[in-house]
């Protein structure tokens, strides 16, 4: 059965220890965090919780685990993301066994971008996992960045895909031309982007949002004054959290793990994944910017 969803789903980061081994406790505290702030589900694995850092026996047991913690209190949505069809099908089973109630899946590079091709993905993978599917297109070189005509194209093709997670620039453009001539299979967009063109998705017709997770207090009460119609509240809370999305869209993991630290959530901030690493002006610029959000 296909569930309506929509609202704030943090993709949630997958927590290590300072020595590099998954913190269960670190992640238990994340996903009650959000829950506790009343986010309307979670998502994991995807890219903020560095899925292609984690094996596959990783991501399958941490998907069993986050279902068991979420435990019906909010919609989880499983990342089920791999190398082909036998990967995500056996991410999606195990997303399937642990309650969830849609597997998120990006266009796979191993088929390319050929619509006809995807289309057949996306159909053997719903009929293998058993469960409805949301097709994330995200840019190169993560994904395979595809037009908005060619999402319908795919789209049409499959009853299997019920939303799509639209992350390709510029997300709001993309959002209104897939919706202007909706398949009628398709239930609804999600935005992506950590949350930085929120305002814009939400404007254009988009159900829900898919930021990370050191913030979703922010995010959901936005939500609230979207579903609200108070525009000037939604503008109000999008300006100030806007310096940290900024800064997080630099940083990624390592900002968002930060915040989560400080917050006294988690004990470490460790990534596998490369990237950028903060600085003593950078520590000192987001101790700034979050003591004007705690104001």
């Amino acid at each position: 059965m296909t569930v309506s969803i929509g609202g704030v789903f943090p993709v949630l980061p997958t927590i290590f220890t300072a020595a590099g081994d998954i913190d269960q406790d670190g992640m238990a505290s994340v996903i009650d965090y959000a829950i506790d702030r009343g986010v309307d589900g979670v998502v994991f694995p995807g890219l903020a919780s560095e899925y292609d850092m984690l094996t596959l026996d990783e991501r399958e047991a941490m998907i069993s685990f986050v279902g068991r913690r979420v435990a019906g209190r909010a919609h989880f949505v499983v990342g089920a993301s791999g190398n082909g069809l036998d990967e995500s099908t056996r991410l999606a089973t195990a997303g399937a066994k642990a309650g969830a109630v849609a597997a998120m899946v990006m266009t796979p590079k191993s088929v390319g971008a050929d619509t006809a091709l995807l289309g057949a993905f996306y159909t053997a993978l719903g009929t293998q996992a058993g469960l409805p599917l949301m097709l994330q297109n995200a840019p190169a070189p993560m994904g395979l960045g595809l037009s908005s005509a060619q999402l319908r194209e795919i789209v049409q093709a499959t009853d299997a895909i019920r939303w799509v997670k639209e992350e390709n620039m510029p997300c709001g453009q993309r959002i209104s031309a897939l919706l202007e001539h909706r398949p009628p299979s398709l239930l609804g967009v999600f935005g992506g982007a950590g949350g930085r063109y929120i305002t814009d998705e939400l404007a254009r017709g988009a159900i829900g949002t898919m930021p990370a997770a050191e913030t979703p207090e922010i995010h959901v009460a936005l939500m609230a004054a979207h579903r609200a119609g108070d525009a000037e509240k939604v503008r109000d809370l999008y300006e100030a959290v806007l310096p940290i999305l900024m800064m997080q869209a630099v940083f990624r993991w390592r900002l968002t793990k930060e915040v989560l630290r400080r917050r006294g959530l988690i004990a470490s901030a460790y990534t596998r994944a490369p990237g950028p690493e903060l600085d003593a002006g950078d520590h000192a610029e987001l101790t700034r910017i979050l003591a004007r959000l705690e104001r």
